[in-house]
């Protein structure tokens, strides 16, 4: 009884979920084999980090002084120590002054503590550490790199725009300065003190209009070099967008072209395939031939993103392969007829990819949007200039041909990369024309001396 009722749970359990088939299986396997993927990846990067990278990044973090939330605590702390020891050892030579007790260190520490957030609170750190400073100098201890501080300060605040409120705060530490030492030195210590000489304030004046131009040179330069920065990334944003859409471009004459001529013998093939079967199979041969060479251009057009610097593995196509343009328009029912003047020139790669792209778009849109089954080629050789005209006799079908879709608009800008024009519109008896004109440079002739 057990058993039977163990079957029929089992039986439950396979009603309510089906089988899966063998399609199913393999796509639940590779669903698993993918999540499981992640979650090993996952649990690497939080549990098996390698020493070394924690090692080089908490030295990357004390290199910079920020131990990691951004406060130069490491700068701070080397300027507090310099402070203190200089102060202690500028005191040995100014016994007329007040003896460095703890309330000076207490100070001197008072000072440096807010330069931890000379970066964040540029303002505020250097008015309080020259009013500390100004604190110190009224309490008669004695002088030393106590001013360093100050110039860190400073420093900081012009570094981060605030020219003004550094200025400010120098002034207003020099003009306390002149008020302990001339007039407020009676009732202050150390007693018996004496007016300072008016020799030193031009030292003194002389030392903040420095920090204030060597801290406004240093602002300057970071400007310069952070819009370098900043020109050069727009610069390389630029061309990344140009190679995208050039080979956005590329792809949509390839493939427009393509499946057009396959679009149009597949409707051939399945309109023939009873009555006429000889001739459905010729439309899937070109089928197969129009498929074929698509797929190799867009081989080659995606062969430009592999590693920077490899070459090309094919030839980009030019006009040279016009015939088997044609070949192709003639196997979507298009009759092309090519005519040429001039002396022919070979034409540069760009220019030759142009011509040859343009004249492919202008039969595609031939093929997709124009009633009439022939269309006349003529290839115009100038001096420094190549002369296209592609014209069809209409009537326009289906969508309109002209000016808002991609192809045109990747003809004009083709175009207008090597300084050409494009013009594309209805004609006045019913018919369709394309004309460009690709610039190129001519080579120079050689001079009589070049000449062997």
């Amino acid at each position: 009884m057990d058993q039977e009722r163990r079957r029929e749970r089992g039986r439950g359990r396979g009603d309510a979920r089906p089988a899966r088939g063998p399609g199913e299986r393999r796509a639940h396997e590779r669903r698993s084999h993918d999540r499981r993927g992640r979650e090993h990846r996952t649990h690497e990067n939080r549990t098996d980090e390698h020493p070394g990278r924690a090692a080089a990044r908490a030295w990357g973090r004390w290199q910079r002084g920020d131990g990691g939330d951004g406060l130069p605590w490491r700068s701070t702390l080397l300027i507090a120590v310099v402070v203190m020891a200089g102060t202690g050892f500028a005191a040995r030579n100014q016994p007329d002054r007040e003896a460095l007790d703890a309330l000076g260190r207490a100070l001197l520490l008072l000072g440096a503590a807010p330069l931890l957030f000379r970066h964040r609170r540029p303002v505020p750190v250097v008015f309080g550490v020259s009013t500390v400073t100004l604190g110190y100098l009224a309490a008669g201890y004695p002088y030393g790199p106590v001013f360093v501080m100050v110039a860190v300060a400073c420093f900081a605040a012009v570094v981060h725009g605030h020219r003004t409120a550094a200025a400010w705060a120098l002034g207003l530490l020099w003009a306390g300065h002149l008020l302990l030492s001339h007039w407020l030195y009676r009732w202050l210590p150390p007693a018996g003190d004496g007016p300072a000489p008016w020799g030193q304030e031009l030292p003194a004046a002389a030392f903040a209009v420095a920090v204030l131009a060597a801290s406004e040179t240093v602002r300057v330069r970071r400007e310069q070099r952070a819009q370098l920065r900043a020109d050069r990334a727009a610069a390389e944003q630029r061309r990344a967008d140009e190679e995208r859409l050039r080979i956005a471009r590329e792809l949509h004459d390839v493939l427009a072209h393509s499946i057009s001529v396959i679009n149009v013998q597949a409707g051939v093939g399945l309109a023939l395939l009873d009555s006429d079967p000889e001739q459905a199979r010729t439309a899937l041969t070109t089928i197969k031939a129009a498929s074929k060479e698509a797929l190799g251009e867009v081989r080659q057009v995606l062969d430009t993103l592999r590693t920077r610097g490899d070459a090309p593995r094919a030839p980009a196509p030019g006009l040279g392969r016009l015939p088997e343009l044609v070949e192709q328009a003639g196997a979507a029912g298009l009759t092309v007829t090519v005519a040429s003047t001039g002396p022919r020139t070979d034409l540069p790669p760009g220019a030759d990819l142009a011509a040859f792209r343009i004249v492919q778009e202008a039969l595609t849109n031939v093929v997709r949007h124009s009633g009439s089954r022939t269309a006349r080629v003529r290839i115009g050789y100038g001096s420094g200039h190549l002369d296209l005209t592609v014209d069809d006799d209409g009537p326009a079908t289906g969508t309109e041909a002209g000016g808002s879709g991609n192809g045109l608009a990747g003809m004009r800008e083709r175009a207008a990369a090597l300084g050409g024009t494009i013009e594309a519109g209805a004609r006045p008896d019913g018919g369709f024309r394309v004309h460009a004109v690709l610039p190129f440079p001519q080579e120079e002739p050689p001079s009589p001396q070049e000449i062997p």
